[in-house]
């Protein structure tokens, strides 16, 4: 086991993360040598597998995954891996990563069968015949397209294929993001150049797709594995910092117990631990901060019951603490793009050490952690335990209004049928993924939009509306009259004004000046098109991205004045 991959089965260990480490591998490799078990008995190699499962989903039933382990074993029966373990070891790794996490009995089916369509004789028929339509659309979802087929465009073509599937079932995604984390765990055996090309497809397009969905366990590991391969300096530096600040008393050991001494005073229930940060998180803090002491390497994580406890624990440390106001954010009132809820603030202690605090419920944990995959089977009808989930598809939000079918998914679907060619796909696809969305904007409608930092409001035109917001004639920014220019920053309230009569639906449409406004794929690829239908348009009027003067909101369409509370 190398340096790199004994570092982050210690991480994980620290922050409870799902890990394969060689026990487990060997136990899988001897299991899959002995072969399947008797016919009705729970096969030795998934064991382990449906103990974990069974902490999640008590009732689960077991006998689906031992048919599909099975299927799976006797398939895969004879392949190596280039480590030179059974090639079932791999599908069984990946499973046990989604069981630690959460996933339902469907996904954990899907997930041990995910490689036999691609890699042996089982076909798609076959699955669907024996596990039902819903296993063998994720199996579909999740298999490569053949390169004797697409040629150079395989890659981006299979991409595309398994966003198009993710848009109709999140669980997709789910699956390539654990098949990518054990592939990257085991990347060692790989040429140095084919780890680098691995390493860089990972960060670019995989990390930011487990970013959006949520699934922060599987992104910050996959995140210290890229970094590991890409920057080696780099992570050499950090890791020696990380093993020179383990040998000293943790101060922030001493924080947590001052908490704890204080919520416990206080009567509020609650689980105090220390949160260790990830290595690229180390290195990110490093770069802001300069000279990093013990306090900066992790932050303290205080888990409740309850959302008004939240508020309580935040009442309590900022009474009992001294609080550094411009480190507190609240998450749970209005949640990311991506699911995640919590509060986060810092306090000064005794010895004037600031720890990081995040605050947030058990269960706001838990889709922290897995994010889309906590919901569970999330098209069922009734699943109880992820209410507060499915409560929030009710919301009147434009990234959170589905959660298995969130905003940023339904724009990139949008445009990605509007680009036929692989190449351009597959670079607005990382031109896309790569802009992290770090500002939230307030709509006049009561929703909110996420988008990028440096975003426009033709950018969160489109983003709203689609080639609907062709017709955008201007906007209000905190109820001023804006240019369509105007770069959007973080709690901005935006109303976008629209043609609705002909008079303005006849002078309405882009300007070729939109492009240079425009920074998301989705805004550039739809102004496009819609110049080339009107070449007549290619000649910019002298004031293409602003109204002469203010336009009546009731033509506009607009609601209110837009003017914050």
């Amino acid at each position: 086991m190398s340096a790199e991959a004994t570092d982050h089965a210690a991480l994980g260990r620290r922050r409870g993360l799902p890990r394969i480490d060689l026990r487990n591998l060997r136990r899988f490799s001897r299991a899959a040598l002995l072969g399947p078990a008797s016919r009705g008995r729970l096969p030795d190699a998934i064991e382990h597998v449906a103990k974990v499962h069974r902490a999640h989903h008590p009732g689960a039933d077991l006998d689906v995954l031992r048919k599909a382990y099975v299927l799976a074993e006797s398939s895969h029966r004879g392949q190596m891996r280039k480590s030179g373990e059974p090639y079932i070891t791999h599908p069984l790794a990946v499973t046990l990563i989604l069981a630690e996490l959460g996933a339902e009995t469907t996904t954990l089916t899907a997930s041990l069968l995910h490689d036999t369509v691609e890699d042996t004789e089982v076909t798609l028929e076959q699955v669907g015949e024996q596990f039902g339509e819903e296993v063998r659309y994720l199996v579909d979802g999740v298999t490569k397209l053949e390169k004797v087929d697409y040629g150079a465009a395989a890659e981006p073509e299979t991409f595309r294929k398994m966003l198009v599937a993710t848009g109709n079932d999140v669980r997709v995604m789910s699956i390539k993001l654990a098949d990518r984390l054990h592939n990257m765990r085991t990347l060692g055996v790989m040429r140095p150049e084919k780890q680098a090309r691995i390493a860089k497809v990972t960060r670019d397009v995989l990390i930011p797709l487990a970013e959006r969905l949520g699934v922060q366990a599987l992104k910050t590991e996959l995140e210290d594995l890229v970094f590991a391969i890409l920057h080696p300096a780099e992570y050499a530096r950090t890791r020696e910092l990380l093993l020179d600040h383990a040998r000293r008393p943790d101060p922030l050991a001493r924080a947590a117990e001052d908490v704890r001494a204080v919520l416990h005073e206080a009567g509020i229930a609650a689980e105090v631990l220390v949160r260790p940060r990830h290595f690229v998180s180390v290195y990110r803090v490093g770069i802001k901060r300069g000279e990093l002491t013990g306090s900066d390497l992790g932050r303290l994580l205080v888990l409740v019951s309850e959302d008004a406890d939240c508020y309580a624990v935040l009442g309590e440390l900022h009474t009992c603490f001294t609080p550094v106001i411009s480190e507190f954010k609240d998450f749970i009132a209005v949640p990311k793009f991506n699911l995640y809820q919590s509060l986060h603030t810092a306090v000064a202690g005794r010895d004037g050490e600031v720890a990081e605090v995040l605050i947030r419920t058990h269960q706001m944990h838990r889709v922290a952690e897995a994010g889309v995959i906590a919901l569970g089977n999330p098209y069922a009808t009734t699943t109880a335990p992820h209410a507060p989930l499915e409560a929030a598809a009710d919301a009147p939000d434009g990234e959170r209004a589905d959660p298995t079918r969130p905003g940023w998914l339904s724009r990139l679907l949008a445009w990605q049928s509007a680009t036929p060619d692989p190449d351009t796909f597959w670079s607005s696809l990382r031109a896309e993924l790569a802009q992290d969305r770090e500002i939230t904007v307030f709509r006049a409608d009561g929703g909110t939009l996420g988008l990028p930092a440096g975003a426009s409001c033709v950018d969160a035109a489109y983003a709203q509306y689609g080639e609907g917001a062709h017709d955008c004639i201007g906007a209000r920014v905190n109820g001023r009259i804006a240019t369509l220019s105007t770069v959007l920053r973080d709690g901005d309230m935006l109303q976008l004004l629209m043609a609705r009569d002909s008079r303005d639906a006849s002078s309405s449409g882009p300007s070729p000046e939109w492009l240079d406004h425009a920074r998301t794929p989705a805004a550039r690829i739809a102004i496009s098109r819609w110049l080339a239908a009107h070449p007549e348009r290619q000649q910019p009027p002298s004031a293409a991205t602003a109204p002469a003067a203010e336009p009546d909101p009731a033509q506009a369409g607009g609601v209110g004045s837009g003017t914050p509370g």
